[in-house]
């Protein structure tokens, strides 16, 4: 009920911004290209992102999309702004920097939100043999900490800090990307990775099949993470069955797909009516395609929604 009364006050409120911007670009022509700002190889930003583009262009005739890699949030983030990319994947407390222009950003940022699309889980990737079973066990230890302008960076460092770590002095944390995180657990140079990724992610489920990892169970820290940084932080759990582990504790945190404030009303409508209509080609992309839904994809706080989506989501009431 409460989802349901706060998504109603969101339309009602940019209903109004509706009727003021709509005007002002739905006659501006479609571009002929779509950059869209993904993730790193074996993350399902890229793999979503993928199908999306093939979405685009059995829907929109005349676009041209295509799929960039990128170190992920806080890079889309920095893309959509420098008019880079035209639509990019980034995580809620990424977008809410973005928004106030707090660090790393250095003034707020021009963005709009088409829709919330599904929640992304925080991974704590050990060695099986490791004896880390919480953040405290990585006082000491060389880790990597997420991809340089990751949301994963802005998210172990926050968490890091909740335990009263200090990156800079009670551990070695180096900025690595998923698969170089992967190989370095392999090679025994790190102790342990982080990243935050929808279930399942790529290059974790072929570390699992292999028998050398195990993940930390996080949940306990889902409470004070809210308390410091916000409502994104939720409790979530990982099952078994994702990945032949045991189940294990995390935080989530909402993905958000952004684009700027000034695209074209019909083409970002365009984009969000795709979403839905092609939810059955993304799914085949990723399984993570399948938990976009109307009533929760709206809900993208602080990040206001595009007015040519907000129209997407009142045709759906009618």
């Amino acid at each position: 009920m409460r989802c349901h009364m706060a998504a109603a006050r969101a339309l009602a409120v940019l209903s109004v911004l509706l009727t003021v911007v709509v005007a002002c670009g739905a006659d501006r022509p479609r571009p002929s290209s779509l950059l869209i700002a993904t993730g790193q190889h074996g993350g399902v930003y890229l793999d979503y992102g993928t199908g999306l583009a093939k979405a685009v262009s059995s829907a929109l005739p005349g676009i041209r999309p295509q799929v960039l890699t990128t170190g992920a949030s806080v890079d889309n983030l920095r893309m959509i702004t420098a008019r880079r990319a035209d639509v990019a994947f980034a995580l809620a407390d990424s977008a809410a920097l973005a928004v106030r222009g707090a660090p790393p950003f250095d003034r707020p940022q021009p963005v709009r939100a088409l829709a919330r699309l599904y929640d992304n889980y925080v991974h704590l990737v050990v060695r099986a043999d490791s004896g880390i079973t919480s953040l405290a066990g990585l006082r000491g230890k060389v880790i990597a900490g997420g991809a340089a302008g990751s949301g994963t960076e802005v998210i172990a460092e926050r968490l890091l800090r909740v335990a009263d770590l200090d990156p800079d002095r009670d551990l070695t944390v180096r900025s690595m990307d998923l698969e170089a995180s992967a190989e370095a657990l392999r090679a025994g140079t790190i102790d342990a990775f982080f990243f935050s990724g929808g279930l399942p992610t790529k290059t974790i489920s072929e570390l699992a099949a292999r028998r050398i990892i195990r993940l930390v169970d996080l949940r306990s820290y889902a409470g004070p993470m809210r308390r410091r940084h916000g409502e994104f932080y939720s409790e979530r759990t990982i099952p078994a069955s994702t990945y032949g582990l045991p189940e294990s504790g995390t935080i989530g945190i909402p993905d958000y797909l952004i684009v700027r404030e000034d695209m074209d009303d019909t083409l970002a409508y365009a984009l969000t009516e795709l979403l839905f209509t092609h939810r059955e080609a993304l799914e085949q992309a990723h399984p993570e395609a399948r938990r976009l839904n109307v009533r929760a994809a709206l809900s993208t706080d602080p990040v206001i929604l595009h007015p040519g989506a907000v129209r997407y989501y009142r045709g759906t009431r009618s």
